[in-house]
C-alpha cells in the first residue's frame, strides 16, 4: 500500500520521526543513567513497542491489565501495570503471573494493601507490589511524608508480598509551557519520589525501585540521582499538547489523521472532511494552553504543515477546517474536492484509540498495517 491510496480517515505514523523520537529518549535517560519503561498506552501497538525494547527499553509499563495480556503474548514479560489496584482484578493479576509474566501492581491505600495481601496469601502468590506516591497534587499516590506510606508498606511485608519500590507520575507537568518550570517540576517529581524511598528505608522496609516519569519530566530532567527507571509514553508520537508544554516541535509529531476534503462552506469559509471527532477524538487539551489548536493542526498529504488553517469544529464523522485568522473567501481552491491532508493531534493516546489499527509510513511513503490492543 501507499499513503497516496489509502482510504480515509486513516491513522497514520510517520515511521522515521517515531524512531527518531524513540531515540531521542533512549539516549537522554542513558545519559542519565536510569532505565527506561516506557508507557505503551499511548500505541498498544506491537511494532511500536518491539521498536522501543530494541533501543534499548527495559520492560514495558501498561494502563490496563488487557494491555498487559495482550504484550505478554507478545512475548513481553516485564511490565508494570501502572493504575492502583482493587480486589475485582486480582484474578486476572494472578493468571498473568501464573503464565509466567513479572507483572508488578501499584496501590496506593491500606484497604487495597490488606486486599492484595490476603488474596496473594489464599492463592499462594507472592505479587510484587509498588506504593504510588503523590509529588504534585495531579491525582493518585500518598504524599511522601505521610505516614500512611509506611503503614502500607508494613502491611505488604507483614502480609507476605514482595514490596518492590515506590512510583511516581507528575501528571501536573502538561500544565507549564517553560524550560524553567519542567525543570523545577522534574526536580520535585524526583527529589519527592526519592524521599519516599529513604522514607521506607529507614523504617527497614525494603524499597528497590524508584521509578517516576511524564515526558515533559523525562525530557527536561538534568540529573536523577536516586531514580532507578523512568516511565514516559507519548514521547514516542508526541502530539499538539507536547508542542505546547515546549517539549517537541510540530515536525517531531508522528502521528496523524489522514483525511479527504468531501464539500465546503465558502461563505463561512469551510472545507468540510471526513475526519470528525470520531477520527480525531473530542479531546481538545490545547483548548487550555497558550495557543489552541481547535480539533488539530491541517498539513498537506505529504505533511507540511499550513500554518494558517485548523479543524474548528467536529461532529461524529464531520471536521471543519477553517483559517485561523478569520473566513477566508478563497477556501474552494485552497481545498479542492478529493484534496487529502493530514491533521496532527491534540492528544496522541486520544487520537489513537480511535482507530483499530495504524498505517506505519515509511520516507516513500509506502505502508503497513500495524494492529491496535484494545480492551481492559
Amino acid at each position: 500500500m501507499n499513503v497516496h491510496t489509502l482510504n480515509t480517515p486513516a491513522a497514520l505514523i510517520d515511521r522515521e520521526r517515531m524512531n527518531r523520537n524513540i531515540d531521542r529518549m533512549q539516549t537522554h535517560l542513558d545519559r542519565l543513567g536510569v532505565n527506561f519503561r516506557p508507557h505503551v498506552k499511548t500505541t498498544k501497538c506491537r511494532e511500536v513497542v518491539e521498536a522501543q525494547i530494541a533501543a534499548g527499553a527495559k520492560g514495558i509499563t501498561v494502563s490496563t491489565l488487557k494491555e498487559a495480556e495482550q504484550f505478554f503474548a507478545s512475548g513481553v514479560r516485564d511490565i508494570v501495570y501502572a493504575v492502583g489496584m482493587v480486589p475485582t482484578k486480582l484474578p486476572q493479576a494472578l493468571l498473568l503471573r501464573r503464565q509466567g509474566c513479572d507483572l508488578k501492581i501499584v496501590v496506593d491505600n491500606l484497604q487495597a494493601a490488606y486486599a492484595v495481601s490476603a488474596f496473594g496469601r489464599e492463592h499462594d502468590e507472592r505479587f510484587e507490589v509498588l506504593i504510588e506516591v503523590d509529588v504534585d497534587g495531579h491525582r493518585s499516590g500518598i504524599e511522601p511524608d505521610d505516614d500512611l506510606l509506611i503503614n502500607v508498606g508494613q502491611a505488604l511485608v507483614d502480609g507476605g508480598m514482595t514490596l518492590s519500590g515506590v512510583l511516581a507520575h507528575a501528571g501536573s507537568s502538561y500544565e507549564y509551557n517553560t524550560h524553567e518550570a519542567l525543570l523545577k517540576i522534574a526536580e520535585q517529581e524526583r527529589s519527592r519520589t526519592v524521599r519516599a524511598a529513604e522514607r521506607l528505608r529507614a523504617s527497614g522496609l525494603p524499597c528497590p525501585v524508584v521509578s517516576i516519569g511524564s515526558t515533559p519530566t523525562a525530557l527536561t530532567a538534568e540529573h536523577l540521582e536516586g531514580v532507578t527507571e523512568v516511565r514516559a509514553g507519548v514521547y514516542v508520537m508526541f502530539d499538539l499538547v507536547m508542542h505546547n508544554v515546549g517539549v517537541c516541535e510540530l515536525s517531531d509529531i508522528a502521528l496523524s489523521v489522514l483525511t479527504t476534503v468531501i464539500g465546503h462552506q465558502e461563505d463561512k469559509g469551510w472545507a468540510i472532511v471526513d475526519a470528525g471527532w470520531m477520527a480525531m477524538s473530542r479531546d481538545r487539551g490545547t483548548q487550555r494552553q497558550l495557543r489552541d489548536f481547535g480539533y488539530g493542526q491541517v498539513c498537506t498529504e505529504d505533511g507540511m504543515v499550513l500554518d494558517d488553517y485548523v479543524v474548528s469544529s467536529a461532529n461524529q464523522e464531520h471536521g471543519i477546517v477553517s483559517c485561523v485568522n478569520g473566513v477566508t473567501t478563497d477556501i474552494a481552491s485552497a481545498f479542492p474536492i478529493g484534496t487529502r491532508l493530514r491533521i496532527l493531534p491534540n492528544h496522541a493516546c486520544a487520537t489513537g484509540a480511535q482507530h483499530p489499527e495504524y498505517q506505519a509510513v515509511g520516507t516513500d511513503g509506502s505502508t503497513a498495517a500495524w494492529p491496535r490492543f484494545y480492551g481492559w
